[in-house]
């Protein structure tokens, strides 16, 4: 049950996963409190940066879902061992069993390459496409490896949301805290995520770009929180400052465009940034 440690692709073909927010809480704990979070936005539009502004006020938070609320990526990778389980997954190097995506191997995936159906068909297209249950040979036809990946896909998000249901997730240090805090100023919020068939997907800006059309904020007066450097280059791209709450999967990334850097939100107030994001625009 081996995986592989091929070359990845770069930053530049990366995008995020589905998004798996609905009224549901992560956590029995957080359940009220997340029904009065703000809505899923999902994008697929394409959209163009407005100018800069030599002036900004904090108008907008946008959150990143996976990785930003949750550290998640752990759950992605089981929802998805177990779906290659289920269907009998196996590329022609899996000899010993069906296919699975180790810790380490993942890691290196989710961060080079977002979204569930992405992640597959470059693996697939790297490593052979695989026999299952769904075809018993490798499908030929683009059509025959569209279909394989949408059922598992399919499986594997139904997989994921038993896995939330189940209350022992809970959301990152500082996340609530800090949502209630801006709500309560009567500042906007929204919970930021795209879906697999968004065409143009982050380190892309569309997401963003869209975010602050939808929200009828400007750029300029939306702030981003993101855990890497896709989802940093993608704010960047929008026009938007942005700030980092990293996990031990992208702790070591390059963030040095972001405004600010934290291990978690736990002692992050509201006050600090809109200092932060004033400051960044007096200083360029």
């Amino acid at each position: 049950m081996a995986s592989t440690s091929l070359a990845l692709p770069t930053a530049a073909g990366a995008a995020r996963r589905r998004p798996f927010f609905s009224h549901r809480s992560p956590s029995r704990v957080a359940t009220a409190r997340f029904q009065r979070a703000p809505r899923l936005i999902a994008f697929s539009a394409s959209a163009s940066a407005p100018p800069p502004s030599s002036s900004s006020t904090l108008e907008a938070l946008i959150f990143d879902c996976d990785g930003v609320i949750l550290e998640s990526e752990n759950l992605h990778r089981q929802a998805y061992n177990d779906a290659f389980a289920h269907f009998g997954v196996r590329c022609p190097q899996d000899s010993a069993g069906p296919l699975y995506w180790d810790e380490a191997f993942y890691d290196e995936l989710q961060n080079r390459i977002g979204g569930g159906k992405p992640k597959m068909r470059w693996y697939f297209g790297e490593n052979g496409w695989p026999s299952s249950k769904i075809f018993e040979t490798p499908p030929l036809t683009d059509s025959d490896k569209e279909k394989l990946v949408d059922v598992i896909q399919d499986w594997k998000t139904e997989r994921y949301k038993e896995i939330i249901k189940s209350g022992t997730v809970e959301p990152r240090p500082g996340v609530l805290q800090l949502m209630d805090e801006v709500k309560g100023a009567g500042i906007k919020l929204a919970v930021c995520s795209s879906s697999d068939d968004v065409k143009l997907k982050k380190p892309d800006p569309t997401i963003y770009i869209t975010a602050s059309k939808k929200l009828g904020v400007e750029s300029k007066n939306c702030l981003v929180v993101e855990d890497s450097v896709i989802g940093l280059l993608a704010a960047k791209g929008a026009g938007m400052s942005c700030i980092i709450t990293y996990t031990p999967s992208t702790a070591n990334q390059d963030f040095k465009d972001a405004i600010a850097t934290y291990p978690d939100l736990s002692n992050v107030r509201l006050e600090d940034l809109k200092l932060l994001l004033q400051k960044t625009l007096v200083t360029g």
